[in-house]
């Protein structure tokens, strides 16, 4: 079980680190151009996209190195739980948009993001 969480942390943080990355420094307007999903961009603030950005570039950070480091594991979980709260977020507005497979892509995000919070949470918790 630890492995399986290892493997879906780490995916979540690839994929957090990716878009994190990508919305924090490229520019809105090239974002929306390049990205197929990107009619949401044209109603979003550059600042707001930057910050989820940051978001993202956090939770990467949030969802692997505490485990790593053995200190303060449980951020783990923690962070596991934010991704599921941008997650609804980011399918509401896919939604809204009529993008229904960008909205289960993120929904697949938020499930690999319960797994974790709950494995983390009760399965195999990190000891200390």
């Amino acid at each position: 079980m630890n492995l399986a969480l290892w493997i879906a942390a780490g995916l979540l943080a690839g994929v957090a680190l990716l878009g994190g990355i990508t919305k924090t420094f490229v520019p809105k307007d090239k974002l929306a151009a390049a990205h197929s999903g990107g009619e949401w961009l044209r109603h979003a603030g550059a600042g707001f996209v930057k910050t989820l950005g940051i978001l993202e570039l956090l939770a990467a950070v949030g969802l692997t190195l505490p485990g790593v480091l053995g200190i303060a594991t449980f951020m783990v979980p923690v962070t596991a739980v934010c991704w599921i709260v941008l997650m609804i977020g980011a399918m509401i507005t896919h939604g809204r948009l009529g993008q229904y497979s960008l909205a289960l892509l993120n929904f697949a995000y938020l499930a690999t993001a319960a797994f974790v919070a709950w494995g983390r949470f009760s399965l195999e918790p990190f000891t200390g």
